[in-house]
C-alpha cells in the first residue's frame, strides 16, 4: 500500500515537471527564439547616425515584432564580416538592445521583397530574413 501511494506521488510530481505552467514554458522558449520580441523602452534605434524619435521608434519596434519569420541564414566561421558589412546600398537601422548585462547590436536592412536582420552578441553573429509589408515598403 505504501509503495502504491509513493509511486502515485512520484508520478504526479514527474508529470508536473514535464508539463509546467504555460508562463514558464513561454519564458523558457523565449530564451531560445531567433527573432525575439523587442520592447521600445529597452532599445535605441538609429538610422544614418540619427536617433529615431520615441513615436517612430515605437512604431518601428511594433512592426519589427509583428514581422513574419522567413528563414535563417547560415553563417560559416570566418564569414561574419560579410553579414555585418554587406556590399549593398541599403542603409541599415541599427538597434542597440540592453538586456541585463548583455549588449546586443542588430542591423535591419529593408529591401523591396524582404527584411534582413543581422544580430551580433559579442563575437557571435546570427542572420535571418523577415517579411513585413510596412518595413519593406515605407522605410528605405
Amino acid at each position: 500500500m505504501i509503495w502504491t501511494v509513493a509511486t502515485i506521488a512520484i508520478a504526479c510530481i514527474f508529470k508536473f515537471l514535464l508539463s509546467p505552467p504555460s508562463a514558464f514554458v513561454e519564458w523558457f522558449e523565449s530564451k531560445f527564439e531567433l527573432h525575439q520580441k523587442l520592447n521600445s523602452k529597452d532599445i535605441t534605434v538609429t538610422f544614418n547616425g540619427k536617433n529615431l524619435g520615441e513615436e517612430e521608434k515605437s512604431r518601428f519596434t511594433d512592426y519589427l515584432n509583428k514581422a513574419s519569420f522567413l528563414k535563417k541564414y547560415y553563417i560559416f566561421p570566418g564569414n561574419e564580416m560579410l553579414f555585418l558589412h554587406p556590399e549593398t546600398n541599403v542603409i541599415p537601422f541599427v538597434i542597440k538592445v540592453k538586456r541585463g548585462k548583455k549588449d546586443v547590436n542588430m542591423f535591419v536592412y529593408s529591401y523591396d521583397d524582404h527584411v534582413d536582420v543581422v544580430r551580433q552578441y559579442k563575437k557571435k553573429v546570427v542572420s535571418y530574413c523577415l517579411r513585413s509589408d510596412y518595413l519593406q515598403k515605407h522605410i528605405h
